[in-house]
């Protein structure tokens, strides 16, 4: 593909490197595990079940490196025995498991309130141009060394803010941003 985009006289902007180190969850976890829920990373080869009960959490969040279930099951199980069903349906409805499987510990967020962000070269940008962007993001653009990535941040019921993903900004929806906006970043910033 990077072939093809060189042949057109373009280069592109984020390279491979800066791609997977936002793109894949083990990538990016450790430069801001203070600032997202605990998390764990296994090979579908483990003992999903016996790696799950001796972590002694209530409640586990299952996804990929990259998605979790939306359908079927869905992703959150209380019991450790219900792994592997979790990872079945992964592999039935997503075709297969990418890179590996992340085991989120669950923590109480309130419904509907995460918000995305955009980071260009280091500088966080809100949906709405007058909204106050929160420390945690400023913080996240500070540790995550690309040019253009995108965070989630949700609230939790303590009034706490977390981080629960950050993704390449090139393959991220534009969740709660209108296009016109996401356009507006881009002037003066590229």
């Amino acid at each position: 593909m990077l072939s093809v985009v060189k042949k057109t006289g373009a280069s592109v902007f984020t390279s491979l490197s800066e791609y997977l180190a936002t793109h894949y969850l083990p990538n990016w976890y450790h430069q801001i595990a203070d600032l997202t829920p605990e998390t764990k990373f296994y090979s579908v080869d483990d003992d999903l079940e016996s790696e799950l009960k001796t972590l002694g959490w209530e409640r586990f969040f299952i996804k990929d490196y990259v998605k979790s279930l939306k359908t079927s099951v869905g992703s959150i199980i209380e019991r450790p025995s219900d792994i592997g069903k979790v990872v079945q349906q992964m592999q039935k409805f997503r075709g297969s498991i990418e890179g590996g499987l992340c085991v989120r510990r669950v923590e109480d967020f309130v419904v509907a309130s995460e918000k995305r962000y955009f980071v260009i070269h280091g500088k966080p940008f809100a949906a709405d141009e007058d909204e106050d962007i929160p420390r945690i993001v400023y913080e996240c653009a500070k540790r995550i060394q690309s040019k253009f990535f995108s965070v989630d941040v949700v609230q939790r019921f303590d009034g706490v803010l977390r981080i629960v993903e950050i993704g390449d900004g090139q393959v991220s929806d534009l969740v709660g941003w209108s296009a016109e906006r996401f356009a507006e970043l881009w002037l003066g910033n590229s």
